[in-house]
Formats: structure tokens, C-alpha cells, sequence
């Protein structure tokens, strides 16, 4: 025990000797979290609407009114031809067309029924998509309230054309307000401390290799595990202060709630940074430069975020990726800190998870153990 806290101190005291890790150890959380938390989101606001109206009508520009009141459209309405927005679209100018055709008002005070044309740029298939369902709901709500005027005005529409008059309350649970930085914080707080225990950790090792360093400890009668568990520990203390520092922030800058148990948050986090560390550490032993463990560590870096449920949900996936993800560790650790933060789920909630990480991360630290070497 006592060597081993003899090599404990020894890291720290390498850690910080190191300017790049030292700065690194406090700039990386700061910066993630206020850049990435208020910047990285799925809301879409501001689509660029051309507006083609051929009718110029009261109904309309009633409708044009409508659009330009909502939040999620920013009208540019013009006298041109469908020809000229249909070039704004190629160019990039506009995101969606809407073609009123002449008649549109007549059509709809006769009872005819009435029709527009919408035109999205796809390319981004999920921002057309959500663009579409918000330019639907706005036509929806105008057509109901035509609906109801014509009604009331004595109109030949029967009372099966008038919208139903059923009140309908909703309640977002979790997340009321549906701010979207409030679900985005606790996985930037995953990938903040797969940063910090994953790359460094393993950089620190692989820089001991090139400057020979690490051979001084070969010789000496130190154990394996007392080795490795010198190399963890200390990235394990600094990821959990990091994570400390990035829950502060968010509860100041972004006031972020935290409905859970702080200590069961810390736990998912420890047993991570375990699994992760463990995976740095067996991907260093066979890494013999830095820029290798960069490069290795970059690409397991990707797939476990772009697959860990931080952007997209993992049950939206394919089966095989599902799959896949039985062996990512930051899936767990996303369910972990959404649940505990967000819902206030307790330890029986989460047991699961918890579960699957501490098997993580003993293969991990299994296949590390394995891998290293001691020439003594």
C-alpha cells in the first residue's frame, strides 16, 4: 500500500509538471461546458421561408401574418416567381418555399377546399422533416380558424367540417420548459470525462514510454497492479473533480436542475472513469509514440460518443448497433446522468447500468493488466 501511494504521489507530481495536462486539466471543462451546452442542439429556429403569393388576397396574408408571428420562421416574402425562390433554394438562400396559387381566398370562402405548394431543402433530412411539422402545424391552426369563422358565419360546411372543440393539457414531464441545453448537459458531461480519463491518462503513459521514463519502473520490484491502479488513480480523482467543475457551471451559467443523489451521479462516474482508464491504459501498452495513441484513442473516441445516445437515441439505431453498444461504455453512463439529474431516479433504477459498467470495466482493466509488461 504504501508504494503504491508512493507512485500515486509520483503522477501527481508528473501531471502537473506537465503544462499541457496541467492546463489542459481545468481549460478542457470550462470551455466544453460553455461552448458546447448553449451551441450544440437539435431545436430548429430561424428556417428561412420564401413566401410565393400568388393571390394576394386578405386570406392570403392572413396566413403570411401567421407565419411571420412564429418563432421557428424568419418569412422573406416577395413579389417574385416560383422560378426565382426555386433558384434561392438551389443557392442557399432559403430553406422551404410556399407557393399560394391565385384563387387560394375564393377557393376557401366557397367552400372548394384550397391547396399550397411546399418546397424544403432535404439534404438535411431531419431539419426538413422538422421544418415541414412546424410549417403543418401553422396551417393547421389557420385552417381550423377558418373553419370556425366560415361557421359561425353561416357557411354550407356541416358541423363534421369544424374542428372538434375538445381541450386538450399537456404536461412535459422532466423537462417542462423543453429546454434543450438541459438534456445536452449531462452528456457534455460524458464526453468531458472521457476526455480527460481517456486521453490524457493515456498519453501520460505513452510520453513515460518515449522519454524512457517507464523503464526506471520496469526494474524495480513494483507489481503490475500497483503500477496501473498509480496510473488511474490519479486520473480517476481529476476526472471526478472535473465533473464537479462542469455540474457547478452548469448550475450557474445554464441553471441546470439536479433532482437525484449527487453521490449516486459520482458513482456512475467512478465506475466509468474505471472502464475508460482501463481501455486507455491496454491501448498505450501497444502504442509506442504519442501521435499512434492519438490515433487509436480519436476513432474509439467517435464511435463511443456518435453511438452513445448524446445526440441521436440508441433505440432509433439499428438492431446490430444496439448490439454494438453493449460493449460502449458511455451509453450507461448517458442513462446514468440523464435519470439521476433529470428524473431523480435512485439507485434501484440505475441498477442495471451500474451493473454493466463494473463488467466494463473489468474486462477493460482485465485486458490492461494482460497486455503490460514488466521486463522485472
Amino acid at each position: 500500500m504504501r508504494t503504491t501511494l508512493y507512485l500515486i504521489r509520483k503522477e501527481f507530481l508528473q501531471i502537473f509538471r506537465n503544462k499541457f495536462i496541467s492546463k489542459a486539466i481545468f481549460a478542457v471543462p470550462i470551455v466544453q461546458m460553455l461552448l458546447l451546452v448553449p451551441a450544440v442542439t437539435f431545436e430548429i429556429k430561424n428556417v428561412n421561408l420564401c413566401v410565393v403569393d400568388a393571390d394576394l388576397t386578405s386570406r392570403s396574408q392572413s396566413l403570411v401574418n401567421r407565419l411571420e408571428g412564429s418563432s421557428f420562421f424568419r418569412v422573406n416574402q416577395q413579389s417574385f416567381s416560383l422560378e426565382e425562390a426555386q433558384k434561392l433554394l438551389h443557392r442557399d438562400q432559403c430553406d422551404m418555399i410556399l407557393h399560394i396559387p391565385r384563387g387560394f381566398g375564393r377557393d376557401l370562402v366557397r367552400d372548394q377546399g384550397s391547396s399550397v405548394m411546399v418546397s424544403a431543402n432535404a439534404i438535411n433530412a431531419s431539419t426538413a422533416q422538422l421544418s415541414w411539422a412546424y410549417l403543418n402545424g401553422v396551417l393547421r391552426d389557420y385552417n381550423a380558424e377558418v373553419a370556425v369563422e366560415m361557421k359561425a358565419a353561416g357557411s354550407s360546411m356541416t358541423a363534421m367540417d369544424v374542428p372538434p372543440r375538445i381541450t386538450v393539457t399537456n404536461r412535459y414531464w422532466y423537462n417542462e420548459l423543453l429546454t434543450y441545453s438541459w438534456f445536452m448537459l449531462p452528456g457534455i458531461l460524458g464526453i468531458l470525462i472521457t476526455a480527460i480519463g481517456f486521453v490524457l491518462a493515456g498519453l501520460n503513459l505513452v510520453r513515460e514510454k518515449e522519454v524512457g521514463t517507464i523503464e526506471q519502473i520496469n526494474v524495480t520490484p513494483v507489481k503490475k497492479v500497483q503500477f496501473m491502479a498509480s496510473k488511474m488513480i490519479p486520473f480517476l480523482l481529476i476526472g471526478l473533480v472535473d465533473l464537479a467543475l462542469g455540474l457547478a457551471i452548469g448550475r450557474l451559467v445554464f441553471h441546470i436542475p439536479f433532482e437525484g443523489s449527487a453521490g449516486l451521479l459520482f458513482l456512475g462516474s467512478a465506475i466509468y472513469l474505471v472502464a475508460v482508464l482501463g481501455l486507455a491504459l491496454f491501448v498505450s501498452t501497444f502504442s509506442s509514440t504519442q501521435q499512434q495513441f492519438m490515433f487509436v484513442a480519436f476513432f474509439l473516441m467517435i464511435l463511443f460518443i456518435l453511438m452513445s445516445g448524446v445526440f441521436t437515441p440508441v433505440e432509433s439505431m439499428p438492431l446490430w448497433a444496439q448490439k454494438v453498444n453493449l460493449a460502449n461504455p458511455l451509453v450507461y453512463l448517458m442513462r446514468i446522468n440523464r435519470m439521476v439529474m433529470l428524473k431523480g431516479s435512485g439507485f434501484g433504477d440505475i441498477i442495471g447500468n451500474i451493473g454493466a459498467l463494473l463488467i466494463i470495466a473489468a474486462l477493460f482493466m482485465g485486458f490492461a493488466v494482460r497486455k503490460y509488461r514488466k521486463t522485472a
